[in-house]
């Protein structure tokens, strides 16, 4: 019977819009939209419930260690700086990876730029290989440096392909890009390099801008000298 039931087609009732009289308080919820926010509430009023639970039964006598290691900040727990939770032995060894790999990008780039440099030819350098004409009066000279100036000006950046046009341009877009990386990784080697220096043993000092010889933007250091044995 059952089946027979379920076999018969039904009215499908369809819940009511909102009325155009109430439109301007936007779409009217629907039973499934009520349930969402229902179960929603009622779990935030569970969790308040058992914060409250937690805080009227707390033991007044409990310690525990992050109660001296956390700091509350706009109601947030934090912990307290690490700065100290590696040894300089460590934080030298770090620092010497990090070099090594910005060292190691900056050569492959150096490689990448020779290889473009290889490749592309400028078309304003003009060639190297010189050719010597022989004329026996002037008429001839003047007639044989017509034709090997214009047999240079018909070989033009304009009369190649569009295709190839193309490839020139965006692999001297690519030249100019791994230059401009090139400087940016320099300048973080050396100041990974200067870091890295600062951070071993010896006394030294930030010179003042009237002890530098030469001016620079970057701090200049001096270290002290000592014996060696």
């Amino acid at each position: 019977m059952s089946s027979l039931r379920n076999a018969i087609p039904r009215k499908a009732h369809k819940e009511r819009a909102q009325p155009h009289s109430r439109r301007k308080y936007g779409l009217l919820e629907k039973h499934k939209d009520y349930v969402v926010r229902a179960r929603s509430f009622h779990q935030k009023e569970q969790t308040l419930q058992k914060l409250k639970e937690k805080a009227a039964f707390r033991n007044p006598d409990e310690f525990y260690f992050k109660m001296i290691k956390t700091k509350t900040f706009k109601g947030v727990h934090r912990l307290e700086s690490e700065a100290n939770k590696y040894t300089p032995e460590e934080l030298m060894l770090m620092k010497t990876q990090d070099i090594g790999y910005i060292l190691q990008k900056l050569q492959s780039e150096k490689k990448k730029i020779e290889k473009l440099n290889g490749t592309l030819h400028s078309l304003d350098n003009h060639s190297s290989n010189k050719h010597t004409y022989y004329a026996e009066d002037r008429a001839e000279a003047r007639e044989v440096r017509a034709k090997v100036s214009e047999h240079k000006e018909s070989h033009t950046f304009e009369d190649l392909p569009k295709v190839i046009k193309k490839k020139m341009a965006a692999s001297y877009r690519e030249l100019e890009n791994r230059k401009s990386r090139v400087q940016e990784l320099e300048k973080i080697y050396t100041e990974m390099s200067m870091q890295k220096e600062l951070q071993k043993k010896g006394r030294k000092r930030k010179l003042r801008e009237d002890e530098i010889v030469s001016p620079t933007s970057r701090p200049v250091f001096k270290w002290r000298q000592e014996r060696k044995r």
